[in-house]
């Protein structure tokens, strides 16, 4: 593979899987960048919008940044599907844009059998204060924002497996913006997160946890979690990504044995929309945690950093 040019102003590139890029325009101003899109988890087109939004912005506040416009991407058939539902997408997308001040300026989309929808999205940041996955300290606190659960119960509502009320309450979190945690970040002075999304919790723990050269203890007993997800992971409600993450993680976690396997599928359960994971100094932990329960009523302290040991992540 060809070696990519060397640029003093390419801040945050892919090398350390981080959320998004952060392009450095001046010393007091740079670009941040991301693009996301995925396949219905939901069966409302609208909320499908919505959360595909979300989850696309939710990128630019993982670094800190403020999101400010977007472009849409999307693959939808030009044959046996109404184009009614491509337009109930695309108008719950536009409206989490506008709820956030994001604006939209075009976009691009591909005649495709499966449907597939998100957003390429650009943010703005202060170049000095840009959270990243490298940025985890030893001793850190580790807070998470939001509760796990939403790929499971999304396979679950596939199967009919999941109740109404159960739905509701993924669709509920997933559609719960990362903007507060992101404005709580910056005032904070965080330089340590990401969001929880494709590679589940243990798969972004890892990368945080590797990044930054340390090892991330989580205590699964304070891990928040979607009321009912568990009992759909104990029947077998998972996705693909279950097996995928593990195999992302390899060796380099450690799981006790006193770890339930219901509560193992959550950690690896891929998420969308997720919360932040956010690492921070110990003596500041309790007033974030106090600031960011505000908005997210289930954010919790999961555990702590230490020096780099035998494993990147240990759960107990």
């Amino acid at each position: 593979m060809p070696k990519q040019p060397f640029d003093p102003n390419l801040i945050v590139g892919f090398d350390t899987a981080d959320d998004a890029g952060v392009y450095r325009l001046s010393d007091d101003m740079a670009l941040v960048q991301t693009l996301d899109f995925f396949t219905p988890i939901v069966d409302d087109p609208y909320d499908y919008g919505r959360i595909a939004a979300l989850n696309s912005i939710n990128d630019v506040w993982a670094m800190g940044g403020t999101p400010v416009t977007a472009m849409a991407i999307t693959c939808f058939p030009k044959k046996g599907v109404d184009f009614s539902i491509l337009a109930d997408i695309m108008r719950g997308g536009l409206d989490v844009l506008i709820e956030n001040s994001v604006v939209l300026i075009g976009g691009h989309s591909v005649d495709n059998a499966q449907i597939m929808f998100g957003y390429s999205v650009t943010g703005i940041i202060d170049p000095r204060k840009v959270a990243v996955n490298r940025g985890a300290r030893p001793e850190d606190t580790i807070i998470l924002t939001k509760p796990v659960g939403t790929g499971v119960i999304s396979t679950g509502i596939k199967f009919g497996k999941a109740s109404e009320e159960v739905a509701e309450r993924s669709i509920a979190t997933m559609l719960t913006p990362g903007r507060e945690a992101a404005a709580a970040m910056r005032d904070f002075d965080v330089r340590g997160a990401t969001d929880i999304t494709g590679f589940a919790l243990m798969g972004h723990a890892w990368e945080m946890a590797r990044a930054s050269s340390v090892t991330i203890e989580i205590d699964s007993s304070r891990v928040p979690l979607i009321e009912g997800a568990l009992e759909l992971a104990g029947q077998g409600m998972l996705t693909s990504g279950d097996k995928t993450n593990r195999e992302y993680v390899g060796d380099d976690a450690r799981i006790s044995d006193s770890v339930s396997k219901e509560m193992t599928h959550l950690l690896f359960d891929p998420q969308t929309a997720g919360g932040m994971l956010i690492a921070i100094a110990p003596d500041r932990a309790e007033d974030l945690l106090a600031r960011l329960r505000e908005h997210y009523p289930q954010a919790a302290i999961i555990g702590r950093a230490r020096e780099r040991g035998e494993h990147s992540v240990v759960v107990e």
